[in-house]
């Protein structure tokens, strides 16, 4: 009994580690986030991304979406210029699936064991999303969440994105400890 716990427990985790999503943010410390109210997309930068046109419209939907829900709004003379990059790569795992059966030498009801390796492949993606303060043509924030990518339907993509972006934003503006 034990055992199927145990067993139970391996799976629910592998299942749900699949799921989430790491994100990271950098900023230039000097500068001051609060003078920040207006962005608009920088659309040069947004071109570079290797990704479809589509996705393209979702991300930046959603970071739209975001930041107004910050207080700031879009605009044609913005204060911040926001461009993305993307990269994907294949991510192997090799899971163990002993299970606690055991291999090795000697005698006994588990010698052999049962289990054995698999290896399972995914494809990660990192989405970085730069803020560029526009008067000064210099990048002051920038984040960047990694996850897999689910692309069995256009529903589960557009949860995905939204996910990613929302985490991603939600480290902006950076919470500056007082020196």
């Amino acid at each position: 009994m034990r055992t199927l716990s145990l067993f139970a427990l391996v799976l629910t985790l592998t299942f749900t580690s699949c799921s989430t999503v790491k994100v990271v943010s950098d900023y230039d410390s000097q500068t001051d986030f609060t003078k920040y109210k207006t962005f608009a997309f920088y659309k040069p930068g947004i071109d570079k991304a290797q990704i479809s046109d589509l996705d393209k419209k979702r991300i930046m939907r959603e970071i739209e979406a975001n930041l107004t829900a910050k207080g700031m709004s879009i605009s044609e003379s913005p204060d911040l210029l926001v461009s993305i990059f993307t990269k994907e790569r294949e991510r192997v795992d090799v899971y163990n699936d002993n299970f606690g059966w055991g291999w090795g030498y000697g005698f006994g009801p588990w010698y052999g064991g049962f289990g054995g390796t698999s290896v399972s492949t995914s494809t990660e993606g990192t989405l970085f999303i730069d803020f560029i303060d526009k008067a000064k043509n210099e990048l002051v924030w920038q984040g960047i969440g990694k996850g897999d990518l689910v692309m069995t339907t256009v529903e589960k993509k557009e949860a995905r994105i939204k996910e990613i972006v929302s985490k991603i934003i939600a480290q902006y503006p950076p919470v500056v400890e007082a020196k």
